[in-house]
């Protein structure tokens, strides 16, 4: 009797068809997010007219730390339209450190900037859903370069974790700063400097950009890091 069931092999792998569509498909997500995050950040700085007020340069300079150089610093590990693949490991991580440093130079001028603009205007500080995001991405931004310290100087600091722990935390952490700065980009769009600037169907295009990106880095760290630790687990 023939059966109606359809025989697989147990450990058939997909096609090599499949396969190189599917790397093709992360390389192109990769570089996609690549342009997101720069041109949004072109198009923050080129909305927010930096030198016209205080203000002006808060979003410019958030938009850089967060949406250029947050995203550089991460997708620069990435195996797939990295445009630095032809770097050694060890390279790779020099420029992770010099990308981080700039987000913590660029977000603290930012926030000084905000603090400045709000003394100078005499408004309330802390007040917006948005402002309370900020302050909790900033400080666990500082917080996670600080973990990014003691994962690379173990032997300095001795921590009581081993490397590769240290590593993992680092990887978790850094994945949920990034994710509380996209949150904190989002919750940007709603403010009204924002919606006074972008209206219509751009203001619905601009929400959903910010999300890209951050798909493209969780895939990216739960697959180097989260998927690897519960496998050998």
């Amino acid at each position: 009797m023939r059966s109606d069931v359809e025989y697989s092999p147990v450990g058939e792998g997909p096609s090599p068809r499949d396969f190189w569509l599917y790397v093709w498909l992360r390389r192109a997500a990769v570089i996609a997010a690549h342009v997101t995050g720069l041109g949004l950040t072109l198009i923050i700085s080129v909305l927010s007219r930096p030198g016209t007020s205080l203000f002006s340069w808060h979003p410019m300079c958030m938009s850089v730390a967060y949406c250029l150089c947050m995203t550089e610093g991460i997708l620069l590990f990435s195996a797939e339209g990295s445009p630095f693949c032809f770097k050694s490991r060890q390279g790779k991580v020099r420029l992770h450190w010099f990308c981080q440093a700039l987000v913590l130079i660029a977000a603290a001028t930012g926030l000084g900037f905000m603090v400045a603009s709000k003394n100078v205007s005499e408004l309330p500080h802390l007040v917006t859903w948005h402002s309370l995001l900020g302050v909790c991405t900033l400080a666990a931004t500082v917080l996670q370069a600080a973990c990014g310290i003691c994962a690379v100087f173990p032997k300095l600091l001795r921590p009581s974790s081993s490397p590769p722990r240290l590593k993992l935390y680092h990887a978790t952490c850094g994945l949920v700063v990034y994710l509380l700065a996209t949150v904190t980009v989002v919750s940007a769009m709603f403010s009204d400097w924002f919606q006074a600037t972008v209206k219509g169907v751009a203001w619905w295009a601009f929400l959903l950009l910010p999300i890209f990106p951050a798909l493209v880095v969780m895939n990216q760290i739960t697959n180097a890091y989260l998927t690897r630790k519960k496998v050998t687990s």
